[in-house]
């Protein structure tokens, strides 16, 4: 794992639960962010909720201790990315670090219109079937597919239906042979943004292939909440599970004479806690959420009776 500073030593978080958000930054796998933050934490239970390729940056959610339990319901939320698209040639990998399989007629890509590309992220969007990358972590017949091919296999993976809430063009810049996009994806969980513009390009007639990528959402959370890996502090930095459970399901907030409450669906209150997240920005899913609702306030519950029963803090109550 690229890393030049020392490691240091953990201050209070090696017993704590919850989640913490993290700016992954580019040459970094999720698994060494995940060692990293073990050896910062002082645990080994640490887990991440959704993996980025060592290309991309941005927002990766980890679980500490008891609230690992809690990323079960963090994976399927919706996300969004930044994202550049390279038109005019195919990858192996349909992003950047794979090796050059085809290249289109500059003459091809200069002929591309700004309509064309409109029509062609408008039939990407909405409710789609896409076929991951070879390349991917799905796993087929009980390994993933990336080792296949590296092991020299050939072979498709089938559609799978996902979602794109957004596809939208930011801007446009050309070189002979090549143009590049700027977009912005919202898309449910499970989307591949390498196939995205894989397949932009194959129905503009030229190729294409991912050369940046950044994700900035996560259902709620939001990439401007997360630290940098470089200077992740996680006793300072991680989020209480109660605070979490706030986030993601609909909340009701009331006032007595000492505090503010937040109380869930369920009628249990728990005291307000910072950091403050986007609860107004609400995943789509919601329904889908609300069913999982008995089973995250029993991990909650076990989150808080871990953390609580292991100091010498009196122990609140969970709800």
């Amino acid at each position: 794992m690229p890393e030049n500073d020392t490691d240091r030593s953990p201050v209070g978080a090696s017993r704590r639960s919850g989640i913490l958000l993290v700016d992954k930054a580019a040459g970094f796998t999720s698994h060494d962010a995940v060692a990293r933050t073990r050896r910062l934490a002082g645990t080994r239970k640490v887990g991440h909720a959704g993996t980025l390729d060592p290309m991309a940056t941005g927002l990766l959610i980890l679980g500490l201790n008891s609230s690992t339990r809690l990323l079960t319901y963090l994976v399927g939320l919706d996300k969004e990315y930044f994202a550049t698209i390279r038109l005019g040639a195919s990858t192996t990998t349909d992003d950047a670090e794979g090796e050059l399989i085809a290249a289109a007629a500059p003459e091809a890509v200069e002929a591309i219109s700004t309509d064309q590309l409109h029509e062609q992220l408008a039939r990407l969007s909405g409710p789609i079937h896409q076929v991951p990358s070879s390349v991917s972590a799905i796993k087929v017949d009980g390994k993933r597919a990336y080792t296949r091919v590296r092991e020299g296999e050939s072979f498709t993976l089938p559609a799978r239906p996902v979602t794109i809430f957004a596809f939208e063009l930011l801007k446009q810049r050309g070189e002979p042979g090549q143009l590049d996009l700027d977009v912005r994806v919202e898309c449910s969980s499970g989307t591949y943004i390498r196939a995205l513009a894989r397949d932009l390009g194959a129905a503009l007639g030229v190729g294409g292939h991912l050369v940046a990528l950044r994700r900035t959402r996560i259902g709620p959370f939001e990439i401007a909440d997360a630290a940098p890996l470089a200077d992740l502090d996680p006793a300072a930095r991680l989020v209480d599970p109660a605070a979490v459970a706030a986030a993601l399901f609909p909340t009701l907030t009331t006032a007595d004479s000492s505090r503010t409450s937040t109380s869930t669906s369920a009628g249990a209150s728990t005291p307000a806690r910072s950091p403050t997240l986007c609860t107004g920005r609400r995943s789509r899913s919601v329904r889908a959420r609300k069913q999982t609702m008995p089973r995250l306030r029993r991990s909650l519950r076990m989150a808080d009776w871990s953390a609580s029963s292991r100091c010498s803090a009196p122990r609140r109550n969970p709800w």
